[in-house]
């Protein structure tokens, strides 16, 4: 019944999430602990080591085949390390070996969380059936992966597709990776709250300043809400163009904490394509919510792992 499990772990800045994860991206058991993203990288590494010590200790791991880590980047997959911007004490940290020693030599596959979000969507969400196609993570950060050929595309460091830090403002606000003008620092949460309050939006008696306080404001029909949400959708539409242009893609899934915004984010999104996107091979470009939630980065660390044995196995090697 349980034949051909895999470990599946998706780290992040708040949480380390792990489940073990059957060949139908069903979720057969899970275990959570907070990321202590401020103490050291052995103590961060210590709750990786509870969430695997809790996956371990189930029945179900006697067939467990290989893991899956989907974590915040930069991830470096071909050397086996993470240096997580929100987890100051990983800088080049060799997760995978620390990774495998635990969990009792296991092969270890190692990919970017926007890749491991792209890899769920594609398996069993909104990218199903797709051969090209370019999914978003817009919260926080932004980040993405991309499927070309029908295959996930992690590139050599399992970072591609990090459509967050493509430059769309080439004289815009400086952003704290060193470039200017980044995607992310005109569409990501935070921003899009720090723009509504500057320009004189106002939160309720509450005093909610999140993105999705301002999109409430803009649902409601707050101008200075809704223009920072189209300013944000203009950015998002000239990196997705840009991406398309470059690679084909045909579909556009977004998901995240500001995907969630609805309409308020995708009618000013998909008119902004029509501005960007105008060559022939990219006028049909469809963009659409992300379907997975907050499972996708174990899903797709998962299909990751899957997809890295089967190409062992078909090369027999």
């Amino acid at each position: 019944m349980h034949t051909d499990l895999v470990a599946a772990l998706d780290i992040g800045g708040t949480k380390i999430a792990g489940a073990l994860v059957d060949g139908h991206g069903r979720i057969l058991a899970r275990a959570q602990w907070p990321t202590p993203a401020q103490e050291d990288g052995d103590t961060v590494m210590r709750a990786v080591e509870e969430v695997l010590g809790e996956l371990t200790a189930s029945p179900l791991w006697a067939h467990v085949t290989a893991v899956g880590i989907g974590s915040a980047g930069p991830v470096d997959a071909s050397a086996g390390t993470v240096s997580p911007v929100n987890v100051p004490g990983w800088r080049d940290y060799p997760l995978v070996a620390r990774v495998r020693a635990t969990a009792g030599d296991l092969p270890v596959e190692l990919i970017g969380d926007g890749v491991a979000i792209t890899a769920a969507e594609h398996w069993q969400g909104a990218a199903r059936g797709h051969d090209n196609a370019l999914c978003m993570v817009v919260s926080t950060g932004v980040g993405g992966g991309l499927v070309l050929n029908g295959r996930l595309y992690p590139g050599p460091t399992g970072n591609a597709g990090h459509i967050g830090h493509i430059s769309v403002d080439l004289d815009g606000d400086a952003c704290p990776c060193g470039s200017r003008g980044c995607v992310e620092r005109i569409a990501s949460g935070p921003n899009i709250a720090r723009r509504a309050v500057k320009n004189g939006w106002r939160p309720g008696p509450d005093g909610d300043t999140s993105a999705a306080a301002v999109a409430a404001a803009a649902r409601a029909g707050d101008p200075v809400a809704v223009a920072s949400f189209e300013r944000a959708a203009r950015a998002l539409a000239a990196g997705i163009a840009a991406t398309a242009t470059l690679v084909e893609i045909d579909i556009v899934v977004v998901g995240g904490g500001v995907g969630k915004a609805g309409d308020v984010l995708f009618t000013p999104l998909r008119k902004a394509l029509t501005d960007y996107a105008t060559l022939s091979f990219v006028q049909r470009l469809t963009v659409t919510p992300a379907q997975m939630g907050t499972d996708a980065g174990l899903v797709g660390a998962a299909a990751a792992a899957l997809a890295r044995r089967a190409g062992v196995e078909a090369a027999g090697v």
